[in-house]
């Protein structure tokens, strides 16, 4: 082949490469922020639905790493056989190993072995609110991405648990509805205060919901008009009172005349 020609099909070949690049789709957003400041890793037993599972998510856009049970970890996992739970105090783990989840249904959490993990700094969550389309509203069902959120948020790391629950449309909600709680977390020393704050926190929900519901239960009362009130009832008796006073001096009057 001439020289000519070698470079003509040469360019020609550039030409392409170059369209087919500009052609190529995105990648996913969030992939070319495979260096988060906290590394996430997670063990996935595959019993969610994987349209929703929020931990797959993350491995897709490269936020998080699965990794195998027989893999040791020297982070901090979040899992329920924690005997502390995660504070502050954790923050230097977070710094140089990560924290991992566990990636499982909360239907068959007993079925998954937990023990087998090689891990040695399990801690536990304290009391949040989940905010994910599967368990809205319910207390301590967390998805994996509100898991590693509140234990960022909690040791420190709050402009990355907004990164990364930005990247779910309800994820806002989630770090909206447990703000305070959150803070208060933040802001303790160790998990013992945590527990604290947290124990706290639910006595207190605890004590108003008695209230509303004695204020709820008096208001039900006046407010039902076939519900007999007190008041009612007294002024029956009173009423009752006097008939059967009335009587008896009807009967006396009627035995003296008779006399």
């Amino acid at each position: 082949m001439k020289k000519g020609k070698r470079r003509e099909v040469n360019e020609r070949t550039k030409q392409r490469v170059v369209r087919e690049e500009n052609d190529a789709p995105e990648e996913e957003e969030g992939e070319e922020n495979s260096k988060f400041p906290v590394p996430l890793v997670l063990w996935d037993f595959r019993q969610c639905d994987a349209k929703r599972c929020t931990g797959r998510k993350l491995c897709r856009m490269s936020l998080a790493k699965e990794l195998t049970i027989t893999k040791p970890f020297n982070g901090i996992v979040l899992s329920p056989l924690g005997n502390h739970t995660v504070s502050p105090a954790d923050r230097p783990f977070f710094e140089n190993y990560g924290v991992g989840v566990i990636d499982c249904s909360w239907n068959a959490f007993q079925d998954v072995p937990i023990h087998k993990i090689k891990a040695r700094n399990s801690r536990l969550l304290p009391f949040l609110v989940a905010a994910n389309t599967v368990n809205y509203g319910r207390p301590s069902k967390l998805s994996c991405a509100e898991a590693y959120a509140a234990a960022l948020y909690i040791t420190g790391f709050k402009s990355e648990a907004s990164t990364l629950m930005d990247r779910f449309n309800w994820g806002p909600s989630f770090l909206n509805i447990n703000r305070e709680l959150l803070e208060k977390y933040s802001n303790c020393s160790n998990g013992a205060d945590v527990v604290k704050v947290q124990n706290e926190h639910l006595a207190s929900a605890q004590a108003r919901e008695v209230e509303v519901e004695e204020e709820e239960g008096e208001e039900d009362v006046f407010s039902n008009p076939n519900h007999r009130n007190r008041f009612e009832e007294e002024e029956e008796e009173e009423e009752e009172e006097e008939e059967e006073e009335e009587g008896e001096e009807g009967e006396k009057n009627e035995e003296e005349e008779e006399v």
